[in-house]
């Protein structure tokens, strides 16, 4: 991080009410539109929207500064439909865009910092749910229907097409070296699939009893988040263990370090950080109005979090009760 960066975050926290219990955000940047996914990429938060867009927003000037636009698509009655942007990932300054497209397809598009490029479209008849970078020229993507494809654009085909299980697909995540992917499906039921071969890795045992919305990998550590109001807790080197909770668990994320995980707790959508060696609590973030489904670290010291609306919100983490 750069010294100012560092110094606005700093001083941002200041200005906070800080406890060791609860932690309110620092600041809150605003979409267009309710806020289906985000991705950080140095200085820059890039925030797919429900009208057709990427934002991007730089964290030192607090603000938007510039945006992605996909056209809107025409209805079989004449009607200009905004399509809606599932996922967004960026690697090596190119950005990776999954859209909605007419009759319930995808489209999948790179920007590559210019001009948006057409990578799998409508006609190809896939209901693809989430992608992601591998590197600058393959992809892995997930189906509704829980497929896990890896695809190329050097001859522009499936490298493999691994239907992991009947039920329907939830989240997926990829690990720090793009070697490895962890899936979840609403079954509760989690995957570790190699993403040389696409062959399951392990399937441990699930700690979940129901459908699984969100997951997160970091470190070898893999969480889940349950409809049964469990936090599932996969450490890399110790037992699985859950933590219960008195509502639906919406969303989960680990810190770079995989440390730490946080949680979305209640019906009032304050999230819970924890210690993943330990599971213990360590503070409460409040403040955020709608239910999370996407939280985001920046770093050790900070997350991102955004819900169903059109508000990012972001929490400085550290003083001198927490994670030193």
């Amino acid at each position: 991080m750069n010294l100012s960066l560092k110094s606005f975050f700093i001083i941002s926290a200041l200005c906070v009410t800080l406890t060791a219990r609860e932690i309110k955000p620092a600041f809150i940047m605003k979409s267009r539109a309710l806020v289906n996914d985000f991705v950080i990429d140095a200085l820059k938060v890039y925030v797919a929207n429900d009208e057709g867009s990427v934002e991007i927003f730089d964290l030192e000037k607090r603000k938007k500064v510039g945006e992605i636009f996909l056209k809107p698509y025409r209805t079989t009655k004449g009607d200009l439909v905004n399509v809606k942007v599932l996922s967004v990932d960026r690697f090596n300054r190119k950005t990776l865009i999954l859209s909605t497209a007419k009759d319930g397809y995808r489209n999948l598009w790179l920007h590559d910092g210019r001009k948006l490029i057409p990578i799998i479209t409508k006609e190809r008849k896939m209901v693809i749910k989430e992608a992601r970078f591998i590197d600058d020229k393959n992809f892995a993507l997930a189906t509704l229907g829980y497929d896990i494809i890896k695809y190329t654009l050097n001859d522009d085909y499936k490298i493999f097409n691994n239907h992991i299980e009947e039920s329907a697909f939830s989240d997926m995540e990829l690990s720090e070296d793009k070697k490895s992917l962890a899936a979840v499906s609403e079954s509760g039921q989690m995957s570790l699939i190699d993403l040389k071969s696409g062959k399951i890795l392990r399937q441990p045992k699930p700690l979940n009893l129901d459908n699984v919305y969100k997951l997160d990998y970091k470190k070898g550590n893999i969480i889940t988040a349950g409809e049964d109001r469990r936090v599932g807790v996969y450490p890399k080197d110790r037992k699985p263990y859950f933590i219960k909770s008195d509502f639906l668990i919406y969303c989960v994320a680990l810190s770079p370090s995989g440390k730490y995980g946080v949680y979305s707790a209640n019906e009032d959508s304050d999230l819970v950080l924890f210690e993943i060696k330990s599971g213990k609590k360590i503070h409460t973030l409040t403040g955020q109005k709608s239910l999370p489904s996407t939280i985001k670290f920046f770093d050790e010291n900070g997350l991102f979090s955004a819900g169903y609306s059109n508000e990012i919100y972001y929490w400085y983490l550290k003083d001198k009760n927490s994670l030193e």
